[in-house]
């Protein structure tokens, strides 16, 4: 039973950016697909539906298509910088109303 993946259209054009790129990266080495979906060990079928933008593919098969295109550290980028989430940490920190007192300063 496959599950329908609900993305808002941002979202859409972004996974359909994605695969656009990786379809691209694999032109640009001049590899058939079926090169790279066997190195990928998924089916060539799969790789179709990641070149197509489908929201429905499994991570671990983003992951290894991207590996196998030398790309695999472009996942170490994802949320690498979480500005949102230290702006919010930031503004629940406390702040002492006044410094500590300094040695010898009596």
């Amino acid at each position: 039973m496959k599950t329908d993946i609900k993305l808002l259209p941002k979202q859409k054009r972004q996974v359909a950016q994605l695969g656009e790129r990786l379809k691209l990266a694999r032109l640009r080495r001049r590899w058939s697909a079926e090169l790279v979906a066997e190195r990928a060990g998924i089916s060539r079928q799969t790789l179709t539906r990641i070149e197509a933008g489908e929201a429905n593919v499994t991570f671990s098969n983003l992951f290894q298509v991207m590996r196998v295109l030398g790309l695999g550290e472009d996942i170490d980028k994802l949320a690498k910088d979480d500005e949102l989430g230290r702006k919010l940490q930031d503004l629940n920190l406390k702040t002492p109303k006044r410094g500590p007192k300094r040695k010898g300063s009596e």
